[in-house]
């Protein structure tokens, strides 16, 4: 049996909003990065940027977060942002202890990373009427 990762995305302007959700680890984290790096490319809606939500996800290994490090680094390349928001506790502290805070940033809401890196994409996510 398969293990599958679960995950939505939508453009908001020049920004796209990926939302995995449950644990990204050894068994998931080339999935995460099948699901990522399509993303990455300008065409997709990224032109600006890329947040995660990790609003649904509640564990990330070492493999997980390099999966996030290539991502950045290939985002940032081109002039774009990567920016991670709405981490679990577990999650924020995994991304702390590990110094990952340092290498993506990190946005207490979706809403705060999108105002960050486009506001017409946070005016997007607003007309949304979502509070995350």
């Amino acid at each position: 049996m398969a293990i599958v990762m679960e995950s939505t995305h939508r453009a908001l302007g020049d920004v796209v909003v990926v939302a995995p959700v449950g644990r990204i680890d050894y068994l998931v984290a080339a999935e995460f990065e099948r699901t990522l790096v399509p993303l990455l490319d300008p065409g997709s809606g990224s032109r600006r940027g890329l947040v995660v939500d990790f609003s649904g996800v509640d564990y990330i290994s070492s493999v997980g977060l390099r999966v996030l490090m290539i991502a950045t680094r290939s985002i940032r390349s081109r002039g774009a942002r990567l920016a991670a928001a709405a981490l679990q506790p577990a999650v924020q502290e995994i991304f702390s202890i590990s110094r990952f805070d340092r290498v993506v940033e990190i946005f207490p809401t979706v809403r705060a990373a999108l105002s960050a890196i486009s506001p017409a994409s946070a005016e997007a996510y607003g007309g949304e009427g979502r509070t995350r």
